[in-house]
C-alpha cells in the first residue's frame, strides 16, 4: 500500500530552486523517510561504452536539471509526490574497472532497494546497467515485458569479444530468460547497422521494432495503441536511452544518431502507457560533457519525472 501523508519536495516559495540540496526534484533522501513507494537512484557508471565516455556524470546532471520540475503533472492529472512517497536514493557505487563485479553489485543493490515493494527509476550511467536491473525485476516478477526506447538495438552479441557492454544488455537478458518474448519492443531505432543479420538476430530474440520513422508516419496515437496491444497486462519494464531523441533534442549522449524522435513525441508515448503495469524503469546514456545549455539533461529529467508519475499512478497495487 502507498505511504500515507508522504513527504514532498522542498517548497520553492520558501527555498529558491537554485538553492538547497540537489536531490531529484528536490525530494527527500531515502534516509529521511520510513519507507518509499518510488525511489530515484543514480548509477554513475560508464565502463561499458563503445564510443564517447561521460555517462558516469549523468545522474548528477539530471538531478541538477530536475530542480525546475513542479509537483503537479497536468497531462496525467496527478501530483505524484503527494500520491506516493517518492525519494532520492542517492547513487549506487560500482567498480569502474570490473564490469562483471559492477553488474553483480548493482543487481544486489536493486534487489535490496525493491525488497519492501519500492519501485525504481534508475538514472545512468550507460546501458550496461539495464541487465542487472532486469535480473532484479525478473527475480521479483518473473519474465517481464520490455519497452526499449533507443536509437540502437542493443542486442549485439559482443564488442571486442566482451559479452557485457552497453550494446549487449538485451541479448543477455533474452538468453537468461528475463524477458517475456511475446512482449518486447524497440522504439525509436534508426541509423546504419553492421549488416542485415543484426535485424534477423533481433527478430529471433522476439523483438518488434518501431523506428523513429514509423513514429513520424504513424503518429503517437497509433504507436501507443500498437505498443499497448503488445504489452497487454504483463509486468512492464521501460528502458530509455536518451539517444532515442534526435541530437537536436539530446546532444549530450555518447552515440548520437541523426533522424531521431522529438522530446514531445517521447513524452507523449510514455503518457499513453498510463494504464500499463509498470514495475520499474531506467533513463541512461546522459553524458553532460557533450550537452549544450542543459538541453539533454532537461529532457532526461522530464522523462524521469513522467516515469515516476506513471509509477505513482499505479501505486504498486
Amino acid at each position: 500500500m502507498p505511504v500515507q501523508n508522504p513527504i514532498g519536495p522542498v517548497d520553492s516559495a520558501k527555498v529558491p530552486r537554485f538553492a538547497g540540496f540537489a536531490t531529484f526534484a528536490r525530494l527527500p533522501r531515502i534516509d529521511q523517510v520510513e519507507r518509499a513507494d518510488v525511489a530515484v537512484v543514480g548509477v554513475p557508471f560508464d565502463a561499458g561504452v563503445s564510443y564517447r565516455p561521460g555517462a558516469r556524470f549523468g545522474p548528477a546532471a539530471l538531478r541538477e536539471a530536475s530542480r525546475l520540475l513542479r509537483p503537479y503533472h497536468p497531462e496525467l492529472d496527478i501530483s505524484p509526490f503527494a500520491e506516493t512517497q517518492v525519494v532520492d536514493a542517492g547513487d549506487i557505487a560500482l567498480n569502474p574497472f570490473n564490469i562483471g563485479e559492477a553488474i553483480e553489485t548493482l543487481q544486489g543493490e536493486a534487489e535490496a532497494l525493491t525488497a519492501d515493494g519500492t519501485r525504481l527509476v534508475t538514472v545512468g550511467g550507460d546501458h550496461t546497467i539495464a541487465l542487472p536491473l532486469l535480473r532484479a525485476a525478473a527475480k521479483k516478477h518473473g519474465p517481464v515485458a520490455l519497452l526499449h526506447f533507443d536509437a540502437h538495438l542493443d542486442t549485439w552479441d559482443t564488442y571486442f569479444g566482451e559479452p557485457y557492454t552497453h550494446g549487449t544488455p538485451f541479448r543477455r537478458a533474452s538468453e537468461e530468460g528475463l524477458l517475456d518474448t511475446e512482449a518486447l519492443s524497440h522504439v525509436g531505432t534508426r541509423g546504419p547497422l553492421y549488416g542485415k543479420r543484426d535485424l534477423e538476430e533481433d527478430r529471433r530474440l522476439g523483438f518488434g521494432i518501431v523506428t523513429s520513422g514509423d513514429v513520424l508516419r504513424r503518429g503517437v496515437a497509433e504507436t501507443v495503441d500498437a505498443l499497448r496491444q503488445r504489452i497487454g497486462g504483463r509486468p512492464l519494464y521501460i528502458s530509455v536511452d536518451i539517444d532515442v531523441l534526435d541530437p537536436a533534442h539530446a546532444p549530450g549522449t555518447g552515440t548520437p544518431e541523426a533522424g531521431g524522435m522529438t522530446s514531445r513525441e517521447l513524452l507523449e508515448i510514455l503518457r499513453g502507457l498510463r494504464d500499463c503495469n509498470l514495475i520499474g524503469a531506467d533513463v541512461v546514456e546522459l553524458a553532460p560533457a557533450y550537452d549544450h545549455a542543459e538541453i539533454t539533461a532537461i529532457a532526461a529529467s522530464h522523462v524521469a519525472y513522467d516515469l515516476v508519475s506513471l509509477l505513482s499512478l499505479g501505486k504498486g497495487e
